[in-house]
């Protein structure tokens, strides 16, 4: 694995400073896969083979506290402080006994030998214990089964057994239930206080499960693998166990490391940076089996997402690192590499500890991997995470935002104007041209002809005026009836209609409702725009023109125009009241086919994609009423500016906001990349490295929309998703992701995602013929919506109802209602 070896980056930000250790050990016998104990009070382990030594950690330089009275080798150990004393508990194959350490203490000082009390005999080898944070219980994984005993005297209370194989750990649960994890690669559920199972989980991994970890504030649990993967599953009542998402470690930190050295080459000089290329090299890693995991409380206090739900940071102990993981976004962001800490005098580590209390630095007790040495290591969580946050965001530049408070630069391309035309009546002298006039052009004169527009279907279809008069007023009847989308309303996840939008199995290439959420427009690959009301009722209109299947279009602020882009390269501009073409872009202007369309800065601009290069185009649409030119296209349409992303061949996303003033464009390449351009300065300003591991297809702004209100910073959380990947939700002021969404299927098909006016809600499609709702603060999806015939590929939120509309890769559309 390629690690950074480079350490002048590190020393940079005082790594050395930021980990020290407390003091270190040497045992008689090897403690590695043996489980040890550790708080911010006392650390506990086995010395010795038999012997259970306790640590203060309060007073480093206190004599060790030596404990007696087991004849086997200690194979577990852990602790507990209920706040009235603190006790330890230590297992070997012979005896389990409880310790009291205030009372072996007071009876060291006073030459006495320290006793404890048996609460087990002869159960076997027990591989972990745990203590129930409430109740005077011992939980002890002996072999194939779980035995729980009581901690103030030797009985057996309960003995579970329904794993294969040896159960690795177990942890209590709301009091009265108990969650295992086995070496037969599943985990199980019990209430133990009527030892009724409560879930069995089929086999989650090809390798043991070694550790775990319950997050009962978020109601999740965290199992670790010996290949490294971590697995995350909800324990809400309404989710049934379900997965919530993977986590590979051993990638997430190649990642990591990925990112610094990218980050590091972009803020370097050149010199530096080939240096630095140098000092990478391959190294064969000993592998990331999980040793211990453990919540982060610093972090997850002090470092919240208002929008997006509290973060829970994880440390993951691994035999040659501490690995900060994020479960909220699935990213490991920070690696505490042994062999980095020339202080430290374990470089490989067999078994690990930590404990991370609110206010204190983190302590890690570690055990060495094939030695008999054990040392207590004390760290900064926060100045660690910050550390690593600032060798990750080198070169990136300061921070953005969608919604900007700048004033338009004198030399901005958005203040570009199309250059006035001349008046054509106009001469030199006094005298002027006499202007053709028809030789019938009263209006009175009803044979004339000229005060209405010819009958041809080809330009302008006659329809029923009087159910057109009857539409718009059921419309302005609906539209005041909308004034403010529900913030507080349910999701729409009911079936409310069904439609086709062709009388063939025909794809679209996406969907999108009006501003004003009255009308539904499709883009299909007959070559064809569709444009339906919002109730489907009546027949949609038809736009057609191209000669090529149509792959992307956008709507105007105004809800009066379209502009779409086709595989015949070239672009229209249609006029939504008559159903007509505008204006047409001829290829000519595009060097490659263009892409994903949009109007821009509130209708001032087109923006739109072509191979690599973003072209920003200003456009003026005359829609005067001149029957002798009626055919004469008096529109026109000039390139303003060209941006071009770096390293990468095409564009394969882009969006910007067009429903209030914004000078930044997201845009998405063939490179994994997204970059980040202002327009008001007409450059690229930033880049997210390796956004997934394939090119994210779409990008989706929280957009909000006229009928809803959100916060300012609320506009700054994007979406991507990729094919083979999961959605993620980025943040444009940090350039992070704070949050991923697993669950949908999305392995070969380009399926679409869409954010609701409230932005509480993200919906995306499924190759598994559902639709999907996430919650936005949440880690799981919230509604799984079938009974759709094909792989859906396209959604939709309404922009003023509650209201989401789905479509298949057949070309069927669903509506869905709360």
């Amino acid at each position: 694995m390629k690690r950074m070896r480079d350490m002048s980056a590190f020393e940079e930000f005082g790594s050395h400073s930021l980990v020290s250790e407390l003091r270190s050990l040497e045992s008689s016998s090897p403690l590695s896969h043996v489980q040890l104990a550790c708080t911010h009070q006392y650390c506990a382990f086995p010395l010795n083979g038999n012997e259970l030594c306790i640590w203060n950690t309060t007073s480093p330089q206190e004599q060790p506290l030596i404990l007696k009275g087991h004849h086997q080798p200690i194979t577990a150990v852990a602790l507990k402080n209920d706040g009235r004393r603190c006790i330890a508990c230590s297992a070997s194959q012979d005896y389990i006994i409880i310790w009291n350490i205030h009372e072996c203490t007071r009876a060291a000082h006073q030459g006495q030998l320290p006793r404890g009390h048996v609460i087990g005999t002869l159960l076997g080898t027990v591989q972990h214990l745990t203590l129930h944070p409430n109740k005077q219980l011992v939980a002890a994984c002996a072999d194939t089964r779980v035995v729980i005993l009581n901690a103030e005297q030797e009985e057996i209370l309960t003995e579970l057994e329904v794993h294969l194989g040896p159960v690795t750990a177990a942890e209590f649960w709301c009091d009265n239930f108990l969650i295992c994890i086995s070496e037969d690669r599943t985990f199980s559920v019990w209430n133990y206080f009527s030892q009724h199972l409560i879930h069995q989980s089929g086999i989650i991994s090809a390798f043991p499960l070694l550790k775990m970890y319950i997050d009962e504030e978020n109601k999740q649990l965290i199992t670790g693998c010996a290949d490294g993967m971590l697995r995350v599953f909800s324990l809400a009542e309404e989710h049934h166990f379900r997965s919530i998402c993977h986590i590979n470690l051993q990638k997430e930190k190649h990642k990591f490391y990925s990112i610094i050295e990218k980050s590091a080459r972009n803020g370097k000089p050149d010199k530096k940076t080939s240096a630095r290329e140098r000092s990478c090299e391959d190294v064969v890693d000993s592998g990331l089996p999980v040793l211990h995991i453990q919540k982060c409380a610093q972090l997850d206090q002090e470092y919240e997402m208002p929008h997006c739900g509290d973060c829970v940071h994880l440390w993951v102990g691994s035999s040659t690192d501490l690995l900060l993981v994020n479960i909220a976004n699935s990213d490991v962001e920070g690696v505490l590499h042994f062999e980095d800490h020339p202080n430290l005098s374990i470089q490989l580590a067999g078994s690990v500890s930590i404990s991370s209390k609110s206010g204190h630095k983190d302590l890690c007790l570690i055990a060495s991997m094939f030695g008999c040495k054990i040392s207590l290591m004390r760290f900064d969580p926060q100045a660690f995470w910050l550390r690593q946050r600032g060798l990750q965001n080198l070169g990136t530049g300061t921070s953005l935002s969608i919604v900007s408070s700048d004033p338009l630069l004198s030399t901005s391309p958005l203040r570009c104007e199309l250059p006035k035309k001349k008046d054509k009546q106009k001469t030199n002298g006094s005298q002027t041209k006499v202007k053709d006039q028809p030789l019938v052009f009263h209006n009175k004169i009803k044979s004339s002809g000229y005060t209405t527009a010819p009958r041809m279907k080809m330009f302008s279809p006659k329809t029923n005026i009087k159910t057109r008069h009857v539409s718009k007023a059921k419309e302005e009847i609906s539209r005041g009836a909308r004034k403010e989308y529900p913030l507080d309303v349910q999701a729409p996840c009911t079936l409310h209609k069904q439609i086709a939008l062709s009388n063939k199995p025909t794809s679209a290439c996406s969907i999108q409702y009006s501003g004003d959420g009255m009308k539904l427009a499709c883009g299909l690959a007959d070559k064809s725009l569709l444009v339906f009301s919002s109730t489907f009722i009546g027949e949609p209109a038809v736009f057609t023109g191209h000669d090529g299947a149509v792959n992307g279009f956008g709507w105007s602020y105004d809800k009066n125009w379209l502009v779409s882009s086709a595989d015949d390269r070239t672009v229209r501009i249609w006029n939504v009241k008559n159903a007509s073409s505008a204006l047409v872009l001829e290829k000519e202007m595009f060097s490659r086919p263009a892409r994903f369309p949009q109007f821009y800065y509130m209708d001032k601009f087109i923006l739109l994609s072509s191979g690599a290069e973003i072209q920003l185009l200003r456009y003026h649409m005359d829609d005067c009423k001149d029957e002798l030119k009626r055919y004469k296209q008096n529109s026109v349409c000039k390139p303003v500016q060209t941006l071009r992303m770096d390293s990468a061949m095409e564009i394969t996303g882009l969006s910007a906001v067009n429903d209030f003033y914004s000078y930044i464009v997201l845009a998405a390449g063939s490179n994994r990349d997204v970059e980040i351009f202002d327009l008001n300065i007409g450059a690229r300003i930033a880049t997210i490295l390796d956004v997934h591991p394939r090119a994210a297809h779409q990008i989706c702004q929280n957009k909000g929309s006229a009928f809803s209100t959100q916060g300012a910073e609320a506009y700054n959380l994007f979406v991507t998703v990729a094919i083979g990947d999961c959605l993620k939700l980025w943040d444009v002021r940090t350039l992070r992701c704070v949050r991923r969404y697993e669950g949908h299927l999305n392995r070969y098909q380009p399926c679409g995602v869409a954010v609701s006016p409230c932005g509480r809600f993200i919906a995306c499609g499924s190759e598994d013929r559902c639709a999907y709702i996430y919650e936005t603060r949440s880690s799981t999806y919230l509604h799984k919506l079938p009974e759709h015939s094909e792989s859906v590929i396209n959604v939709a939120f309404s922009p003023s109802s509650p209201q989401l509309t789905t479509c298949t890769v057949d070309g069927k559309l669903q509506t869905y209602v709360p």
